[in-house]
């Protein structure tokens, strides 16, 4: 509990960056175990990040109910950066660069806009980010 609270905190202060991810993935890292996010660019950067589903519909059957009703155009978890590999032994991996995630665990959706690369969200959609990682963490 102790570490959500600092993680929140650390959230509230804008320490910690987000990154956009177009659904179904996101919810594929939160409930399938997808262990890597696929890039064409690598990162240096390890640690927490913020996840944002982009509005986006281009990677979503919209046929199905479930990832038709899929949150996006907002934060919708966080989840941490252990290493950027080229390789790995995953049934997620395909892209150029993986992030390979650990620790990702959703949060209910906070309506805000996306953008390219690792990027700073408001004060305001820091602090509800926060105060879900509160509640997780009390919960």
């Amino acid at each position: 509990m102790t570490d959500l609270l600092q993680l929140a905190d650390r959230v509230e202060r804008g320490v910690i960056k987000a990154l956009s991810i177009k659904q179904p993935y996101p919810h594929h890292i939160f409930h399938d175990g997808k262990d890597v996010e696929n890039r064409d660019w690598p990162t240096k950067g390890r640690g927490w990040f913020i996840v944002h589903a982009g509005v986006s519909k281009s990677e979503l059957d919209m046929d199905d109910p479930a990832e038709a009703a899929m949150p996006r155009g907002g934060v919708v978890g966080m989840a941490r950066i252990v290493d950027c590999v080229t390789a790995m032994d995953s049934r997620w991996f395909f892209g150029r660069y993986g992030f390979v995630l650990r620790d990702a665990f959703p949060l209910p959706l906070v309506s805000c806009r996306g953008k390219l690369s690792f990027f700073n969200l408001e004060p305001e959609t820091l602090h509800a980010v926060a105060q879900h990682i509160r509640e997780r963490a009390h919960g």
